[in-house]
């Protein structure tokens, strides 16, 4: 069944993003034997770690180059879903793209929410016409305030 106009990939794939995201904040954990027959040790999870870094407490994430691509890449064809949803629905799929694509580039959500600021800083230096429509698209002063989880 085709869905409704106003739903879009985005609006349904930030739903689902939010029950992966909820999933995997709680973390796991693997079960590693020991050698005995029996037992086992339960050790962490581990991730690889994330691609952008943050220098020292306090400093801005900084974000290589191929994770600035993805994420303009990622943004560009989304520009005329935000401008047909307007800025309410438009805001669930932007904050939907972003945890996606920190999810996709070293699970670093946590650290993007620290510094929502980096969205702006990254799209900026990558493809500020892309930057600029979104901003225009969703109504926002930047999409630093349009980031709410």
């Amino acid at each position: 069944m085709p869905l409704p106009r106003w739903m879009s990939r985005s609006a349904l794939f930030g739903a689902a993003l939010l029950g992966a995201v909820a999933l995997t904040a709680c973390g796991g954990t693997t079960s590693t034997p020991t050698g005995s027959a029996g037992s086992t040790t339960t050790a962490p999870s581990s991730t690889a770690p994330g691609p952008a870094t943050t220098p020292g407490a306090g400093a801005p994430l900084t974000v290589p180059a191929a994770a600035a691509t993805d994420l303009c890449n990622m943004l560009r064809p989304e520009l005329s879903n935000f401008r047909v949803q307007g800025p309410t629905l438009g805001r669930i799929g932007l904050n939907a793209l972003v945890h996606e694509w920190a999810l996709r580039n070293g699970g670093i959500n946590g650290q993007v929410l620290a510094d929502k600021a980096v969205v702006d800083r990254t799209l900026t230096g990558a493809c500020p016409d892309v930057h600029q429509q979104a901003i225009e698209a969703l109504g926002l002063p930047n999409l630093a305030a349009g980031i709410a989880f």
